[in-house]
Parts: structure tokens; sequence; C-alpha cells
């Protein structure tokens, strides 16, 4: 396709995809409900449907080399086609946002105002590899309203046509507005930029993948943008940390998944608590594969590949860590809001004081006092599914439930009011 014909599709998926927010926004909750799970009996029932399109994606990956890890982010079987229907089911058992007041008040004048949560409208989802995410985010988009465009990877574009398609036509035999989820069904790179541009239409647009996609759609989107960048996360092992929880903590969050955002980075520790805790913790993250590289400091103490400047900025993604020893909780701070992410930072410290300023701190979505990163998820915070974990301010941040799926407007009632 040419560029100028991929806009032109995009742009009528686009002018759709706003006809059916302002349906989706009249829907009840008992009625998103009954969708829902028309939408998951139809996942279900279309089962080796969507095993048989992944294949194909299967094949064409192995084909053009993917990596194994890859692969395997791409592999759907029968369970795993369970696992994305049960999440569907979880989503209609959570609280509808929707409608909800936020606040009321009466002025002097007799008006009564009330600040209630409304559907975004449109949003586009842009994002890499998982097919379950076409399911994950066209649901989530659903249940708060909004109508959704998503525009998978080509790695996965049959697995998330099959999705994609099951779960419109499950949801339109319960009432479904036509055209509330569309996937972009072709693979032409410029299909991102097109999205980019539907300004007029789009409401809001959410990258989910490498930090190269996200840089591209927020250097060129016209809309609101609301990414997840790196998850550079951070541990600081306080002097008045105990030394068997730092270790397990920080054994946690960097060994139990490493591949994930919210999985440690680097580790700083205070250098009153250095000696006696540092060898302890790092005989357990060799135990299991991890390769420590650490500051001048930190190799007197243990054994460490040196860490370069580079280091303090890397979101490894793997079994390795970075450590460096600092002289106060001051200094870690300034470290954290200086090389992270401000995604997840964590304080392990019996001293409320310093975890306190450690909080208050540091300028990350998430941070925590004697707990693991890998609990910066939303389905750990009772959010149930998510569709992400924004490291922006405005106007979510941390884990994206439901709620983050909703803007709100003012409802203003009267007997004749006016202004003089």
């Amino acid at each position: 396709m040419t560029d100028a014909e991929v806009f032109s599709a995009v742009e009528t998926l686009a002018r759709n995809a706003r006809a059916a927010s302002y349906k989706l926004s009249q829907l009840t909750t008992e009625q998103k409900n009954e969708i829902l799970k028309a939408m998951a009996a139809e996942l279900r029932a279309r089962t080796s449907e969507v095993v048989a399109a992944n294949a194909l994606d299967l094949a064409a990956g192995e084909a053009k080399g993917l990596s194994k890890p890859m692969l395997d982010r791409l592999k759907l079987d029968a369970a795993k086609v369970e696992g994305i229907a049960h999440g569907i089911d979880q989503v209609i058992e959570l609280p509808d946002p929707v409608g909800q007041v936020m606040d009321k008040f009466t002025r002097p004048n007799g008006m009564h105002l009330q600040q209630v949560r409304v559907p975004i409208g449109t949003i586009g989802i842009i994002y890499e590899s998982r097919p379950n995410v076409t399911s994950d985010a066209a649901v989530l988009c659903f249940k708060t309203g909004n109508a959704t465009i998503l525009r998978g990877g080509s790695e996965a574009i049959h697995s998330n046509r099959a999705i994609a398609e099951a779960l419109q036509a499950g949801g339109e035999t319960a009432g479904l507005p036509e055209h509330s989820i569309q996937l972009i069904p072709f693979t032409d790179r410029s299909s991102v930029s097109a999205l980019c541009q539907m300004d007029k239409w789009l409401d809001l647009i959410i990258p989910r993948g490498g930090k190269g996609l996200i840089e591209t759609v927020v250097s060129q989107a016209r809309m609101p943008v609301i990414k997840h960048y790196d998850g550079i996360c951070h541990i600081y092992v306080d002097k008045a940390a105990d030394a068997g929880m730092a270790a397990r903590l920080t054994v946690n969050s960097k060994a139990q998944k490493p591949g994930v955002c919210n999985a440690l980075e680097t580790l700083l520790v205070h250098s009153a608590v250095a000696h006696s805790h540092l060898p302890e913790i790092a005989e357990e993250l060799v135990e299991k594969g991890v390769e420590i590289r650490g500051c001048e400091r930190t190799r007197q103490i243990i054994d460490a590949v040196p860490a370069t400047e580079e280091d303090w900025d890397t979101e490894y993604l793997d079994l390795i860590l970075s450590v460096k020893i600092v002289d106060s909780v001051e200094e870690a701070i300034q470290h954290i809001n200086t090389h992270g992410s401000h995604h997840t930072e964590s304080i392990v410290t019996s001293d409320e004081e310093a975890a306190n300023v450690f909080l208050s701190g540091c300028d990350s979505a998430c941070v925590f006092h004697n707990v693991s990163t890998r609990l910066a998820d939303g389905e750990e915070f009772g959010f149930g599914a998510e569709i992400g974990i924004s490291t922006d301010k405005l106007h979510a941040r941390g884990p994206m439930g439901l709620r983050e799926l909703t803007s709100y407007q003012y409802r203003v009632r009267g007997n004749g009011q006016r202004k003089f």
C-alpha cells in the first residue's frame, strides 16, 4: 500500500471509532458486562481458529529468525487462549468507574455541580509481540466505554486479527456497537505515523513496546500520549535495613522474572552496612546466576565486574545488576532521580523517618518501603488487569487500570441561574 492509501484506510477506522464511542458512552454497566460475556464465549468458541492463526505467525517468525524469547511471547495454545478469555471474565467482575461521582457541591446561587467519571472516548493502542494485548487492551477500554483502534506488531498479525475478530463478532451478538474494536489489518509501518495524525478522531494513544517505538510515537503524535519508558528500577538498602530482608527483596526483585519492566536494575547500599550486608546479598544473587557490576567501593567488598557510567542508565532485562555504595538516603535519592526512569523504587529500612524521606523524595510512579519492586503491577494493586504502567505524570501514573482509562466532566443542574 502507498502511504496515501494507508492514511486513508486508517482515517476511515478513526472516523468509525469516533462514531462508535458516542454509542459506547450510553451503555450501562449491565449491558457492557453482557457484551463482555459474549466476547469471552466467542473467543473460547474460536480457540482452534486462533491457535491456527498463531501457527502462521510462529512459522513466519522462525523463518525471520526471531529469538526464542520472542517466539515464546508470541506463542498461543489452547491453554493460553483460555487464559485470555479468563482475563475477560475477570474484567467483568471489576467495578465500572464510568458514572462515578468524584465530587459534588452546591454554589451560593443554587447551582448543583457534580464531577463525574466519563470515558476518554477513542484510544489508539500501539503494541508489539504479545497477542494477548489485543484482548487486554480492547476489553479494558471497552469496559470504560472507549472505542479502540489496535495496531499490533507485524510478527503477530494473524493472531491479532483472529482475536480482534472474535471479540467484535461475539460482542455484536450482545449489542456491541459496530467498530467499537478495530484492528489495523495491515502491517505497513506507515500506519503508525498515520494513526499519530488522527487527532481529529483519536483522543489518546498508548504505545506499549520498545524504546524506539515509544520515541517514534511521542515525536509524531498530535494527541496526548501516555507512555511507558524504561523500567530502570532501584532498591536502596538503608543503614537501618535488616540484612535478611534486604537479600530476599533484592533477589526477588532481580531474579524472579528479570525480563520485565518492574525488575530491579540497580542496587544502592548505604556505606554503613555495605560490609555487613552486601556479601550476603551478593552470594544469593550469584546463586541465581546474576552478574554483578559494581562501583569501585563495591568491588572492594565483593567480586564484581567494573560498572561504567552507562550501567546506571541501563535497563538490562536480564540477570545483570549494577551495584553502587552511597553515604546517605539523600545521595540514593539523587542517584535515582538522575539515572532512573520514574518507574518503581524501594527502600529497605526499619527507620520510618528515612523511609518517609525516600518516599517523598523519589520522583517515580511507584515508591515502596520494604516491598519488592516486582509488586508494581495492576493486579497486585487490586486493579485487575492493566493496560500498562505509565511513567508519565499526567493524567495517569503507575499501573493503569480502569479508572485511568476515564476522564471526567462537570454536570451542572439549576433552575434558571444566569450571569449578572
